[in-house]
């Protein structure tokens, strides 16, 4: 199995993975979400990599820029370097294998070694501690969008330089087409 950065010529195919593992419901939504993210300007840069054995596609994930703005009595933030997980996919008969893992943790290193400091996910609070995320609510990121009190843990941070985490607080702003409130509910 490749991990790899995706191509224009991939998208297609990103999508249909995308649609597959999160079944009709919700499939279709983030389909589109993904397909919208890859045309909006102001969540580039993005680091998009897909998982891929002879020639055949069966994972996907992508992080897209946010930016971390002052809140309440603050007036200013420090400049920091931070994207968010969003989403990340397995085609169902793969999953449980490893694929997710492997997606994450070449997205982190490379992030980590592009010069970015924070990660962001709005995910399953069972599945990203694993991977070092910490509830990021605690630590005073606030989300786009409220998160309601039973799912506070299911917004999480990592920091990829040590200390950031314990020197920048503020609200988390996505780009345009993730900044909107249907992808912050329940």
């Amino acid at each position: 199995m490749e991990i790899r950065q995706s191509t224009q010529i991939d998208i297609p195919t990103i999508t249909q993975i995308h649609f597959q593992a999160f079944g009709e419901a919700e499939g279709r939504e983030i389909a589109e979400l993904v397909t919208k993210l890859f045309d909006d300007r102001t969540a580039a840069p993005l680091l998009s990599l897909v998982a891929e054995e002879k020639g055949e596609l069966f994972g996907h994930i992508l992080f897209s820029k946010t930016t971390i703005v002052a809140t309440g009595v603050q007036t200013t933030v420090e400049s920091v370097s931070s994207r968010i997980l969003a989403p990340l996919a397995v085609i169902p008969r793969l999953q449980k294998r490893g694929i997710g893992k492997k997606l994450i943790h070449e997205g982190l290193k490379q992030l980590r070694e592009s010069g970015v400091e924070l990660v962001f996910v709005l995910g399953h609070p069972g599945y990203y501690p694993r991977f070092g995320f910490v509830p990021a609510g605690n630590l005073g990121f606030e989300a786009p969008y409220p998160i309601p009190e039973e799912h506070t843990n299911a917004w999480m941070v990592q920091g990829l330089l040590e200390g950031v985490i314990e020197r920048i607080q503020g609200k988390v702003q996505c780009s345009r087409v993730l900044n909107q409130p249907q992808y912050w509910q329940e």
